[in-house]
């Protein structure tokens, strides 16, 4: 049953949590989206397309605002009661801090479930969408890529320079053009104007129509004579076309594209995919192993040769030899020798790529189950981090965005940090995914406990009068000491 005092204690934090859930959601969206302005603007992108990606953004997001708004949201409410004493005469009234924090504690759970379900079902849909349109817009303009002063090399066998583009990112001014058309030649188009735009019929093909420019080609004989052509050619308008293919580009972009990305999965797609890739990585070991060893003709023999007796020979040669080679005529010694060895090549050839190989899948399968980790750890984040904030929010006693943002950004901090590096140590196979996926729960949950053990004995750990107080009296102490 729900008592007054519980509905204060969820009133005090429902406020707090909604404004900076939807405060520390902006910020991490501004981040993204600092990351990426250089891809946004200038591309003529509608306010419709705008606002559908800042949605699908937003909803990826979400799991990553609440357990920092939990945490932010949970030391400011329980820091504004401290601070106005209603802490203190709760407690005088013999109501544990345990008892206190229960409320929120069920909130915390309700919360990481809710965060559980959306990462499952509804963060790998938004995932897809906003890689899909991310994609799109990126690949809306490719010659936005062109800088002012710098050469551009991506296109396989040319460098571009612009001198200057104009703000619509069509007209450009001062283009340099050079062209490697072989081992014979070498190109040069130089124009003091013109326009670049992708083809309207083919959106892979980039447009130069140049005007004003010189066209410089130098011409060379394949067999290598001194003899060579100089050509110099003006023309007052030209188009030259670049091929974006090569970069990758092909137009817009469906979801199916992005399908199977880990990151686009639910847990049941999860486990379906590592019971297929497991499945599969045996069966390919198994093969592998077979035909590996199909390469040694004695390998054949293992399950026979057991049975057979063969006889002992004592003749002195035998005796005498002390290597194998000694066994062999001279005549044939070099054949044996020689085909040892292409043996031992094509063996060796086949284990390293039967090894690259398998890296590759063991890293898709890891990567896999590192994502299958994330969903809960991210989930569960919630109620770890709330179990840091309430206790430590009782113990400084301070309301407001100063104090409590502070510690709210250096423990926050330390989950992020500890969970990126525990993520990349575990694709990389440092660790195993569940241990790095789980490495800030191990590293927060002790200190979340401690914590609560402080809080509930009224702990001046981060008291600045208790500090000040214990300075005093060792200053004193030392300003008296007889052995001085």
């Amino acid at each position: 049953m729900i008592k007054k005092l519980d509905k204060l204690v969820i009133k005090a934090f429902l406020g707090p949590f909604a404004a900076t859930f939807f405060i520390t959601l902006f910020v991490l969206l501004m981040q993204f989206f600092w990351l990426w302005v250089d891809d946004f603007v200038g591309k003529g992108i509608s306010t419709g397309i705008i606002f559908k990606f800042i949605w699908y953004q937003s909803a990826v997001l979400v799991t990553l605002a609440l357990p920092l708004a939990i945490l932010l949201s949970s030391l400011m409410t329980f820091g504004n009661l401290g601070e106005s004493f209603e802490l203190v005469a709760i407690k005088s009234s013999g109501i544990s801090l345990l008892r206190f924090m229960r409320p929120l504690f069920v909130v915390a759970i309700i919360l990481s479930g809710i965060a559980f379900l959306f990462s499952n079902y509804m963060i790998p849909v938004a995932n897809l969408k906003s890689r899909t349109l991310l994609t799109n817009i990126v690949n809306s303009q490719p010659a936005f890529d062109l800088q002012e002063g710098v050469f551009y090399d991506k296109i396989p066998n040319y460098a571009i320079k612009i001198g200057k583009k104009e703000p619509n990112d069509t007209v450009i001014r001062d283009v340099i053009v050079y062209e490697s058309g072989g081992s014979l030649q070498d190109n040069f188009l130089i124009a003091k104007s013109g326009v670049m735009r992708l083809s309207d019929s083919n959106k892979r093909i980039l447009e130069f129509i140049l005007k004003d420019g010189w066209r410089y080609e130098e011409r060379g004989d394949r067999y290598g004579s001194l003899r060579t052509d100089y050509i110099r050619v003006g023309f007052k308008e030209y188009k030259k076309e670049f091929d974006l293919s090569a970069l990758g580009y092909q137009g817009l972009t469906n979801d199916s594209a992005n399908m199977n990305n880990e990151k686009m999965l639910s847990m049941r797609q999860l486990n379906k995919a590592i019971d297929s890739f497991q499945i599969e990585n045996r069966k390919i070991d198994r093969e592998t192993e077979k035909t590996t060893f199909s390469i040694l003709p004695f390998t054949a023999l293992f399950d026979t040769a057991k049975n057979l007796k063969f006889p002992v020979d004592t003749s002195a040669a035998i005796k005498k030899a002390r290597r194998f080679e000694d066994l062999l005529p001279d005549s044939v010694r070099q054949a044996v020798h020689d085909g040892t060895i292409g043996l031992i090549s094509s063996l060796k050839n086949n284990v390293d790529a039967n090894q690259v190989n398998s890296k590759e899948r063991e890293k898709r399968l890891r990567r896999h189950k590192v994502e299958w980790h994330h969903k809960i750890v991210l989930a569960l984040a919630c109620l770890v981090l709330f179990l840091i904030g309430a206790p430590l929010g009782s113990i400084i006693r301070k309301g407001g965005l100063g104090m409590p943002l502070i510690f709210a950004i250096v423990f926050f901090m330390v989950f992020y940090f500890s969970t990126t590096v525990g993520e990349k140590l575990a694709n990389e196979g440092t660790l195993s995914p569940f241990a790095g996926m789980w490495l800030a729960t191990f590293v927060l949950v002790p200190i979340g406990i401690f914590l609560t053990y402080k809080a509930m004995r009224d702990s001046q750990l981060f008291n600045k009068e208790w500090y000040t107080r214990v300075a005093r009296i060792i200053s004193s102490f030392l300003s008296h000491n007889p052995f001085r």
